[in-house]
């Protein structure tokens, strides 16, 4: 599989059309920050000031270029207003409105699986996930 800035070799998404539909939508949300812009957007509009505060202060370079991304590929928009100061808000398109499920899952699987392992089946304290022994009485 070739996989590079300007997109698939055409030969591998016909050949593996699953795979590409999974690797297109990991390219998507590929960012350290997208998840959790994504999941700030579902409940409403937000301004450029309000998503960098949730982020707990990410540098503005960095949610710039994470912003810029997501309208890229057509899951935020971007709404300037003609004011000074300028005025940016962010909302989701029905793109990204289709990405919340996928991120829902995230989050279920996350609760199921998470620090403790498997609801009742707590993972080894070594952070595998294989059950640790039963103690001893």
């Amino acid at each position: 599989m070739r996989v590079c800035l300007n997109g698939f070799e055409p030969a591998f998404i016909e050949e593996k059309e699953d795979l590409y539909a999974i690797v297109l939508t990991q390219n998507i949300l590929s960012g350290r920050w997208k998840y959790f812009i994504l999941w700030y957007l579902k409940s409403g509009t937000r301004r450029f000031g309000d998503i960098q505060h949730f982020l707990g202060g990410l540098s503005q370079g960095s949610l710039t270029k994470q912003l810029k991304e997501l309208e890229k590929d057509g899951v935020v928009h971007r709404k300037v207003y003609p004011e000074v100061p300028p005025k940016v808000e962010y909302s989701l398109t029905e793109k990204g409105v289709r990405l919340l499920p996928i991120l829902e899952q995230m989050e279920a699987f996350g609760r199921e699986y998470g620090e403790n392992g498997p609801q009742g089946e707590p993972g080894k304290s070594d952070g595998t996930d294989e059950p640790g022994e039963p103690e001893k009485s």
